[in-house]
């Protein structure tokens, strides 16, 4: 099957540079809605069968006009929400954010019982994202757009994929509604077509 992983659009906190990871999230800026919307021409020559997105607003705020533009429902799941932050939550300082993405990338290079400080452990945080994304391939759908979050998404992809390495990911941050393409499935593995299209 094809995957689509859809980094949610700019929100109030990506302009504040904080670490929201907590339900129900910020919502999108205007410039997040904008991007939202542009994510339809973006995507129309992709077939989807299926939308997918979390349970933190700004994910479902950007999956919306797409839902609309394709006449298809969206499927919400928890488990491919942003990695708790823990005790970080909210914080906007370099030091607390590069604690952040360097725990996580410790998941991708396969170090999953390294805890997020007051948060969960790598093998709790993938194994959720990983329940999803099965929950999708067992559905028999060609190709599934899954809106979810950056740091998630680079982790999962980095650990669960071929075609890029933890490096990479670490190097590449997704920009808002930037997307990675996939072809795969859970038991055969994921193989990276696109990084930041």
């Amino acid at each position: 099957m094809r995957l689509l992983l859809i980094r949610h659009g700019q929100t109030h906190s990506n302009v504040a540079g904080a670490l929201d990871t907590a339900r129900p999230g910020a919502d999108l800026t205007d410039l997040g809605r904008e991007q939202a919307e542009l994510l339809v021409d973006r995507l129309k020559d992709e077939t989807i069968d299926a939308l997918h997105a979390s349970t933190l607003v700004r994910t479902q705020q950007t999956i919306a006009p797409l839902a609309q533009a394709r006449g298809l429902e969206v499927a919400i799941h928890d488990g491919i929400r942003e990695w708790d932050a823990g005790d970080l939550e909210m914080n906007n300082d370099l030091e607390s954010v590069d604690l952040y993405v360097k725990v996580a990338m410790s998941w991708a290079a396969g170090q999953t019982d390294v805890q997020m400080p007051g948060g969960p452990s790598g093998a709790e945080a993938l194994g959720r994202y990983d329940a999803v994304i099965e929950q999708i391939a067992a559905s028999g759908v060609g190709c599934a757009a899954v809106v979810s979050h950056g740091a998630a998404i680079r982790t999962w992809v980095a650990a669960r994929a071929t075609g890029v390495d933890v490096e990479y990911a670490e190097d590449n941050p997704l920009l808002n509604t930037q997307v990675i393409k996939l072809v795969g499935d859970p038991q055969g593995g994921w193989v990276v077509e696109d990084w930041g299209w």
